[in-house]
């Protein structure tokens, strides 16, 4: 890849959301605003192989989006009227009403998940919009054609233009309500850069991960006593704090018990630390502990142990039962199956996990732990036929690594190598 070429991937990570939300506060439309952003980003290609990469590129593709808007809309209205013409190009944005919070992404994760969205559509709407997610990389994480995918999410354009949904963060009376299916969406933003669906990406992208704890922080701001707020927030920082041991200098994923726990982030684990005792301390008065709340207290279990055999899998699999109860979907019941693992042994493991066979089957980490746990109990046969199923289902090149690394060790066994599933939690195993 060139120089150019590396900036300009660079440029898009960091800053198509930026891009995508300017255009959309000032024109008014997400499809202007998303045709726009992707033609400046091809106009960048060509003129900065030409003129050099320019000092600020952010303001630059800002700038030629901006143009590419104009031309656009002056083309499809045929406009004649120079005074229009005059405000598109001078006019400034609209100031905003006192206490609110200046930030354009904000309300363009609020627009994508409004409720007169259907909850898939918010999320994939969000992962493009917002993430700057391919249509293909979408259609893979939602196991769809990139065809049905791509009319999803221009449909769900229409409908936010034909509704005339604003382009705000909520009121405060509305906000609450609001704010859960954010919540959702912002979680699995976070899950796709935690550990890619895509084969032809990178495999952690730490440019959405960043960019959902900031969105975060900033839905923090606003709703400062929110439990699942902060417990989502704990939940990013410590699986964030991880990152640096995740991946190999090889570009294989790392298991959780052969990380290199020195490379943690321990300011990243110390706010998560905090915010988890915040809960902990609510909890303790009276009020029960949402999802995401329990999901935090379940890193924060692991990121307490210096060593993975110090883990306290007793307390892993007491929040996992507290967590079933609040969502009893056959992903957090794998991931527990993990943790009993490590208490019961992998036979009884075994047996929970099986059981979710029918409704997993096209799930790859279903089949990684179950080929993890088969390998245990030494049946290498039915382990290497699992690991084969895994491998051809999974996605992330430093998973399918992992993976394959495992299934040509067989023989070799050292306890607690289950595999973590996605898009539950991460948190067993990696």
């Amino acid at each position: 890849m060139s120089d150019v070429d590396e900036a300009v991937t660079r440029a898009h990570r960091e800053g198509w959301a930026r891009v995508v939300a300017a255009l959309t506060r000032r024109f008014g439309d997400l499809d202007i605003a998303e045709e726009s952003a992707a033609e400046a980003f091809a106009t960048a290609v060509e003129r900065w192989r030409a003129d050099g990469v320019p000092p600020n590129p952010g303001a630059w593709l800002t700038t030629t989006a901006n143009r590419k808007a104009i031309d656009r809309i002056r083309r499809e209205n045929k406009r004649d009227d120079k005074h229009e013409e005059a405000r598109l190009v001078h006019d400034d944005d609209p100031p905003e009403p006192p206490g609110a919070i200046d930030d354009d992404r904000l309300r363009l994760i609020f627009t994508c998940c409004h409720p007169a969205l259907a909850p898939q559509t918010r999320v994939a709407l969000t992962l493009r919009m917002v993430g700057g997610l391919t249509v293909p990389e979408i259609a893979r994480a939602f196991l769809v054609a990139e065809t049905a995918m791509g009319q999803r999410i221009t449909r769900a354009k229409t409908k936010i233009k034909a509704a005339r949904i604003p382009y705000r963060v909520p009121s405060a009376e509305d906000l609450p309500a609001r704010v859960t299916g954010v919540l959702t969406v912002l979680f699995l933003v976070f899950n796709e850069g935690y550990l890619a669906t895509g084969p032809d990406t990178d495999p952690v992208r730490h440019d959405l991960t960043a960019e959902a704890i900031r969105l975060t922080r900033l839905i923090r701001a606003l709703l400062p006593e929110d439990g699942e707020v902060a417990g989502l927030l704990a939940l990013m920082l410590l699986t964030e704090a991880r990152r640096p041991a995740r991946v190999s200098a090889d570009g294989e994923l790392v298991a959780l018990h052969e990380q290199d726990r020195g490379a943690w982030d321990p300011a990243l684990i110390a706010e998560g630390h905090r915010l988890v005792r915040e809960r902990l301390a609510a909890a303790a008065a009276g009020v029960a502990p949402g999802r995401y709340q329990v999901l935090a207290a379940i890193n924060a279990v692991h990121t307490s142990a210096r060593d993975a055999r110090d883990t306290d899998w007793s307390q892993v699999l007491a929040l996992y039962d507290r967590l079933v109860r609040l969502d009893p979907s056959p992903v957090v019941a794998l991931n527990r199956a993990i943790a009993v693992a490590e208490l019961d042994g992998p036979e009884v493991a075994l047996a929970a996990v099986e059981r979710l066979g029918d409704e997993l089957a096209r799930y790859h980490a279903y089949h990684a732990t179950r080929a993890d746990l088969l390998r245990r109990l030494g049946r290498s046969e039915q382990s290497r036929a699992a690991y084969d199923t895994a491998i051809e289902l999974a996605g992330n090149t430093a998973e399918t690594a992992y993976l394959t690394r495992r299934r040509d060790q067989l023989g070799w066994s050292p306890p607690g190598a289950a595999t973590e599933t996605r898009p539950s939690p991460p948190v067993e195993g990696r």
